[in-house]
């Protein structure tokens, strides 16, 4: 069976960023925007919540399996690029990506921030509950549940493996 697809436009992005905005009790002191979904619309909330420490985290997990035993999802996480300790300790941390699929990378880097000292919350425009490793864990803030592959405004001339069309 495919999985399937849901095309969003700019307009869509607005009105979920415009969802997002009052489940927001918190100040944060900075965001991580997790590279490269989580960087268009870390930069629109920024911009909305008016929060200046923006950083960037991009992780990496193997494709291939490691040792013949242990399926890749239970992979550890090759961490690209991640933010100095201490920008992280002691402050609250807003960890933004596009989606929630299977959880691993924003739940990767949300505890890296908590071994920092920091306070990391979560966020992303999607959640996929049908898809995610972590059982009844969920984003501490998002903006819409879906089981759709979702393709957003700025993928809109990437095929769905990535290549320029």
């Amino acid at each position: 069976m495919q999985q399937r697809k849901e095309v969003l436009t700019w307009d869509d992005v607005d009105k979920l960023v415009d969802h997002l905005m009052p489940q927001f009790e918190l100040t944060f002191d900075g965001m991580i925007m997790i590279s490269r979904g989580g960087i268009v619309p870390g930069g629109l909330l920024a911009e909305s919540m008016d929060i200046q420490k923006l950083l960037i985290a991009s992780v990496d997990f193997p494709s291939e399996l490691e040792e013949m035993e242990r399926p890749r999802l239970l992979a550890w996480p090759n961490f690209l690029m991640f933010p100095e300790d201490d920008l992280l300790k002691a402050e609250r941390i807003l960890i933004m990506d596009d989606v929630w699929g299977s959880g691993r990378t924003i739940t990767s880097v949300k505890n890296r921030v908590s071994a920092a000292g920091g306070f990391p919350y979560t966020c992303v425009l999607h959640f996929n509950p049908y898809r995610s490793l972590f059982g009844t864990n969920r984003p501490d803030y998002f903006a819409a549940i879906t089981d759709a592959y979702i393709i957003y405004p700025w993928e809109i001339d990437r095929d769905f493996n990535g290549a320029l069309l």
